[in-house]
């Protein structure tokens, strides 16, 4: 085979596959046609595909249709370490808050998930479901006043959560006085839709909760901090009806 007619194969079967898994109906005969190729050509490179790995399946009869079978691509999904813990995490939100939807099906996804960490990783992100709490729904005065998170702001601060990062906030309390904390962030508390986040604030020497939507800049400090102990906390949740202890 020349080097001309083994490029044009290998395009083939590129453009081939890409016209596979874009869900589109393929005719055999129409392809080949368009690709200026017998329909036997093209079912030679459908064969080699297949052995590459694709689950193609042909329909019987006239027409010769192709596609990719339905399961493809289930396990070949590939996640950060960042993307993962946040996956876990929300798998431990929806199961705390009892959600009859698929309830069924997610502790052999936690399973899953957790097996790709290594045991060090595993563990320290064991401890991060703990510091998670899922509380009722917020009362309908808190939500009037709610207003969703900038992106920014709630990815730095997710950062220092995560990786026990200090961080230093721009915040607004309820009354509109907007005032630079630099905090620990220790444990989060979501009455849905509203996160709160039970901080060691370094200004007042003390346990202090801020609103995760009140955060107006968040900037993180080359510094970690080490957990203070949940019952150092139990002040700031009195009242707090949560759905796990």
């Amino acid at each position: 085979m020349t080097r001309t007619s083994t490029e044009t194969r290998l395009e083939r079967l590129d453009l081939l596959a890409t016209r596979l898994k874009s869900d589109e109906p393929l005719i055999l005969k129409d392809i080949a046609a368009e690709l200026g190729v017998s329909v036997r050509t093209l079912s030679r490179d459908v064969a080699i595909l297949r052995e590459r790995g694709l689950p193609i399946e042909a329909d019987r009869g006239r027409g010769g249709g192709v596609r990719l079978h339905w399961s493809w691509g289930i396990g070949r999904m590939a996640l950060s370490y960042r993307e993962a813990v946040d996956l876990l995490v929300s798998l431990a939100i929806v199961e705390q808050m009892k959600s009859p939807i698929l309830m069924a099906n997610l502790a052999p996804v936690r399973r899953k998930v957790m097996a790709s960490f290594s045991p060090a990783d595993r563990s320290r992100v064991q401890k991060l479901k703990s510091r998670i709490l899922i509380g009722r729904t917020a009362s309908v005065d808190v939500q009037e006043n709610y207003t969703p998170p900038q992106a920014g702001p709630v990815e730095r601060f997710h950062e220092a959560f995560l990786l026990m990062k200090v961080a230093e906030i721009d915040y607004r309390d309820d009354k509109g006085t907007r005032t630079r904390r630099r905090i620990e962030p220790h444990f989060l508390l979501l009455n849905y839709p509203i996160w709160y986040a039970l901080c060691w604030d370094r200004l007042r020497n003390d346990i202090r909760t801020f609103r995760c939507d009140r955060m107006r800049s968040v900037s993180l400090v080359e510094e970690t901090f080490r957990m203070r102990p949940y019952a150092d906390f139990k002040a700031g949740l009195e009242g707090v009806d949560l759905l796990l202890p």
